[in-house]
């Protein structure tokens, strides 16, 4: 096995597993029939992302890129179906679900009808998939800075850090076998961000050791 094969294997690996602590959630969900402190648009925006990740597979010939997002699509489908089960704001849910399928549309619309070149196309999706990916390894930057002011960790998941940072590192390394720039540069925050939760679960561990676990969030 040479070195692509095995870095997408691993990239295989790490993301379903990163996609498959949502299941945590999931089993909340159903234990307590509440999504009581479960977000909604973390589900549908890695739906959404995974569509798009899936379609630049596509264009470019990439099995791994295509498999894993497709695994990571319907599993975010299962979890999405599964909120709106048990969520008490139906009404709210269905109008951000709308919304995402109007984005997705016009996104469709946008990619096939107006880009005829098929370069030009793969990388405008590649930019675009890459934004969206660097934003969501982002967005939960604000919560590390609380994190860092109370000293508590009890809002994040060690296991998911873990599996954040195992993804991050073989798709970066997945990309760069690749030359794909796409692929590297929105990967390369997620070992960031992994790496300073690493950080504050070292130096904060101790004051909440006493908590059984640590409540998952999500990406």
């Amino acid at each position: 096995m040479d070195l692509l094969s095995l870095l997408s294997w691993a990239c295989i690996v790490f993301t379903v597993g990163m996609f498959s602590t949502g299941l945590t959630d999931l089993k909340k969900m159903r234990e307590s029939k509440s999504t009581d402190n479960i977000q909604f648009l973390p589900f549908l925006t890695t739906c959404l992302n995974n569509l798009g990740w899936m379609y630049y597979g596509i264009l470019k010939g990439d099995q791994t890129i295509i498999l894993v997002n497709i695994i990571g699509a319907l599993l975010q489908l299962l979890y999405i179906i599964m909120y709106f089960r048990y969520t008490k704001q139906k009404r709210l849910v269905s109008s951000q679900t709308l919304a995402a399928v109007i984005v997705l549309i016009c996104g469709w619309l946008y990619f096939t009808m107006f880009l005829t070149d098929g370069d030009i196309r793969l990388s405008q999706l590649g930019l675009t998939c890459s934004v969206v990916t660097v934003s969501m390894y982002l967005s939960p930057l604000t919560d590390l800075v609380e994190i860092v002011r109370s000293g508590n960790v009890q809002c994040l998941s060690f296991p998911l850090t873990v599996a954040t940072f195992f993804t991050s590192t073989s798709w970066v390394f997945y990309g760069l076998q690749l030359s794909d720039y796409y692929i590297v540069v929105p990967n390369t925050p997620g070992i960031f961000t992994s790496l300073i939760r690493f950080y504050l679960f070292w130096k904060f561990a101790s004051v909440n050791q006493g908590s059984p676990s640590y409540k998952p969030v999500h990406i």
